[in-house]
């Protein structure tokens, strides 16, 4: 049976209300993973120099050269004193209100029309479709446009329903595309498309849309320097063959995941898998070559089973070099530490990333516990070498206490001889056993005598997933998973025993 759909499994589970918290959901996601724009008038500087008139009242600027006048007029902020009215009308924020008139839409066009470019950016995003269904020429001909004048980011939101309004064919004449966010809508027929449709420049693509499996080979294909992919709730469960010599990132967020196959990613560093929704059907995830792969999370054990070449991890799979993954330094897992058949999957897994240097664990919270592991299970775990011998920093999420989860940090604390520090984050609701969790360590015999203990409150409520923040996880200066660590230093204690 396929895999449902996000919005599919929220319709089914808790009715139509649901669908327009899914919907706020997703366009919150997708706001989250939407670049800044590069100027506003709201910026002190751009503020400042509108601000103050010229002591001599010459133009300075005029006498530039052609090309330099370009490249400075694509990135101005709005103001009069710069723009012409059509194309200062362009740049203010188009409302909903807004575009119900027909002489808004006469408008942006003659803007479009008359803003000699090139475009850096142009986002679309408060534009409710159904009510420019209409209009669908104009919004071709201000793609049309953008293409002629070389636009370099694009940001094209729908925000209300429907959601499955195709996409403008127009979209893909944007060849100058180094920047793409696409969001609820659905794409038109590839098929159809012309072999010169594609994005040549195209570094940076956030999807959310309704699309086949040959949709997104299709962009993955045609986009042959495409570094960073998102995936923010897609309509449709994941299924795709990820073959690519430039991308270096890929995150798939609130998305139902049925088949991901990293067949040959030789520049991929970061695989991210953030609050996948599905649960009916248990997704495959393989890594085949993959050779540079840094840091990859959140594994969750019920959702996700891992591949690695040609072999299905599965508990007490032997380790071999066709097992493991040893590029891998930074690992995140989501585990429901009560539930013995999650847990059982925990000491296989960590064997294949046998140089994790830096761990995270989200205790997920079990409605129902089946079977809970004892210490002998741990005991009984065999050599894991990360843990062993290289495991410098272990982050626990969501602590609450549970005899599951002591034995957890008690097995690292342990057996982790290089471990440097061991953080615990209280969740929201158990901020006053602060204190027992380091009563409860007390007795531990620590590998490494001079690990560092630091117990912290959680800064957000316990929404039952990880916090995630799209854009951060983009930045290769930041550890995504780290976002927790540096605030509310509660407890910090040193030589740990």
């Amino acid at each position: 049976m396929d895999q449902q759909s996000p919005l599919q499994e929220a319709m089914e589970l808790h009715g139509a209300d649901a669908m327009g918290i899914a919907t706020n959901m997703m366009i919150r996601y997708l706001c989250n993973a939407m670049p800044n724009p590069p100027v506003s008038p709201a910026m002190p500087l751009a503020s400042a120099v509108a601000a103050r008139a010229s002591a001599d009242s010459v133009d300075q600027i005029s006498g530039l050269p052609d090309e330099i006048l370009k490249y400075v007029f694509s990135r101005l902020p709005a103001s009069p004193s710069v723009f012409t009215d059509p194309a200062h009308t362009l740049r203010k924020r188009m409302t909903c209100d807004e575009f119900v008139s027909r002489a808004v839409i006469i408008d942006a066009s003659s803007a479009l029309a008359a803003h000699p470019g090139p475009f850096h950016c142009f986002y679309l995003t408060s534009v409710p479709w159904s009510r420019i269904a209409s209009h669908e020429a104009e919004i071709a001909r201000w793609l049309q446009l953008l293409a002629a004048k070389g636009v370099e980011e694009l940001v094209f939101i729908n925000r209300q329903w429907p959601f499955d309004l195709p996409l403008p064919a127009a979209l893909f004449r944007c060849t100058a595309l180094t920047h793409l966010h696409l969001g609820l809508g659905k794409f038109p027929d590839t098929a159809v498309l012309p072999c010169t449709a594609g994005f040549p420049h195209l570094r940076e693509l956030v999807l959310s849309v309704l699309m086949e499996d040959e949709d997104l080979a299709f962009m993955l294909n045609r986009s042959p320097v495409l570094e960073f992919l998102t995936i923010i709730a897609s309509q449709s469960a994941l299924r795709f063959r990820l073959v690519s010599r430039s991308l270096r990132f890929v995150q798939l967020g609130m998305c139902g995941l049925a088949e991901i196959d990293v067949v040959d990613a030789p520049r991929l560093e970061r695989l991210f898998l953030v609050r996948n929704v599905c649960r009916k059907n248990v997704s495959t995830v393989r890594i085949g070559n993959a050779p540079n792969l840094h840091m990859l999370g959140y594994w969750q054990p019920d959702r996700a089973e891992l591949g690695i070449t040609n072999n299905i991890i599965q508990a007490h799979t032997r380790v071999s070099e066709s097992t493991i993954v040893p590029s891998v330094r930074i690992l995140a897992l989501e585990v429901e530490l009560e539930l013995r058949n999650e847990v059982q999957m925990v000491p296989s897994f960590l064997k294949c990333f046998p140089n994790v240097e830096t761990l995270y664990v989200y205790s997920s919270n079990s409605e129902k516990a089946t079977g809970k592991p004892n210490l002998k299970f741990w005991q009984e775990a065999g050599h894991i070498a990360c843990v062993q011998s290289h495991l410098k920093k272990l982050v626990f999420q969501e602590f609450r206490g549970m005899k599951s989860e002591l034995l957890f940090l008690k097995f690292i604390a342990e057996k982790a001889q290089a471990l440097e520090k061991m953080v615990i984050i209280l969740a929201s609701e158990y901020y006053s056993s602060r204190i027992d969790a380091n009563v409860m360590l007390k007795s531990v015999k620590w590998a490494n005598e001079d690990c560092k203990l630091i117990v912290l409150n959680s800064p957000v409520p316990d929404s039952g997933s990880p916090s995630w923040d799209f854009r951060i996880a983009a930045d290769f200066s930041r550890d995504p998973f780290d976002h927790f660590t540096a605030r509310s230093e509660l407890y910090t204690k040193y030589g740990c025993q």
